[in-house]
């Protein structure tokens, strides 16, 4: 029986083996490719003209280094499977490669430590940062602004440059909706704590509701999935309200889930609002009312704005993008209720903790079409 026989491997000069060849350094090769203008002409020359023989073939990452670029940039999400996200996504992940650069994502798992884990050990690998809906607080932000090119999605601060959904003027849209069908007392299920876009609903939804002579009630924080909803149905059957907006679309699904295997009639009984407008919201039945995102614009600019902060263009600006309510199925008139005219008394505005929810697993979405 012949011997086996060891497979034929191609061997790839090195640079020290070109720099041998043209009796220069290592570096002058290294510059011939990178920095071409730094090198003599003529050595230039001789040193492209030798490698091409020896079979040469430079690492592009190595190329990158003097030059401090890798075209790579680095996406960070709270939770890479909440749909919400995906349009964000997609959008910029087309403009990067149609400007040339690589998008690295990852998952921060709505935990501000694993984001700030990320941002160290990617911080070398890429040319900038797009951070979507950020759990860190401004002061880590600003300091890693600080130290490389970073755009905000989904959270404002004044002093950085980001794109942001005009917030505010959704939750105006969602509780002129719900007043016009006669709903005066209204909840809201609270998302995450560290959540901008949380706060900024609260905000909204407290001036709006004064505006209108609403009665609204905080209830949780919850878990934005599913089944952090499914808590929030029997936190919802105990209250007054009629109806209830909800931090996100998966959580306001999750109580409109958990409202119907209660036997509360959605929305007959109780009329449910989301605010992301994610495809899974035409697929739940009744399908959802809620406010739509334009998420695949937000992750298309914030890329372009990315890039001129990379080049080293300055700004600061903020792009705020508007948001329009979709009214579908979820809601209706209040059965019990009358509509109650802007600027009557009964305005009131409290908080109430949520029921203690226990550790489940979080839920993998399925993306749809619409």
């Amino acid at each position: 029986m012949s011997p086996r026989k060891t497979p034929i491997q191609a061997h790839y000069p090195t640079i020290h083996e070109v720099a041998r060849a043209c009796g220069v350094a290592a570096s002058t090769v290294s510059r011939a490719f990178s920095w071409p203008t730094r090198v003599n002409a003529v050595t230039r020359e001789r040193i492209l003209t030798t490698a091409q023989q020896m079979g040469y073939r430079p690492n592009p990452a190595a190329r990158a280094l003097p030059l401090g670029r890798s075209h790579t940039l680095g996406l960070l999400v709270p939770d890479i499977t909440n749909p919400f996200f995906f349009d964000i996504i997609r959008g910029a992940e087309r403009a990067a490669d149609a400007a040339g650069y690589t998008m690295v994502l990852a998952d921060t798992d709505e935990d501000p430590e694993v984001e700030a884990r990320h941002l160290g050990k990617l911080a070398r690998a890429v040319d900038g940062f797009l951070l979507a809906a950020s759990r860190l607080p401004d002061a880590r932000i600003r300091q890693a602004a600080e130290q490389e090119p970073l755009v905000l999605v989904n959270r404002h601060l004044s002093d950085l440059a980001g794109v942001a959904f005009d917030i505010g003027d959704g939750i105006r849209q969602v509780l002129d909706h719900l007043a016009g069908l006669g709903h005066h007392r209204i909840a809201y299920l609270a998302g995450p704590t560290t959540s901008w876009s949380n706060r900024r609903r609260w905000t909204g939804l407290s001036a709006s509701a004064r505006r209108l002579g609403l009665s609204v009630t905080r209830l949780g924080p919850y878990a934005p999935t599913l089944e952090g909803g499914r808590a929030a149905a029997s936190d919802l059957r105990g209250s007054s309200c009629t109806a209830a907006i909800a931090f996100n679309d998966l959580l306001a699904i999750g109580a409109l889930l958990g409202l119907q295997e209660l036997g509360v009639d959605v929305p007959g009984e109780f009329s449910i609002v989301g605010t992301d407008d994610i495809d899974g919201a035409t697929y739940c039945r009744p399908a959802l009312t809620t406010v739509h995102n334009p998420g695949e614009i937000a992750g298309r600019k914030a890329v372009s704005t990315l890039i001129e902060l990379i080049a080293g263009k300055e700004g600061t600006s903020v792009t705020m993008l508007p948001c329009e309510l979709v009214v579908r199925a979820s809601t209706a008139p209040a059965r019990t209720s009358r509509p109650r005219r802007a600027g009557q008394p009964g305005t009131r505005i409290r908080s109430v903790p949520a029921t203690p929810l226990p550790t489940a697993p979080r839920p993998t979405a399925r993306k749809a079409n619409s």
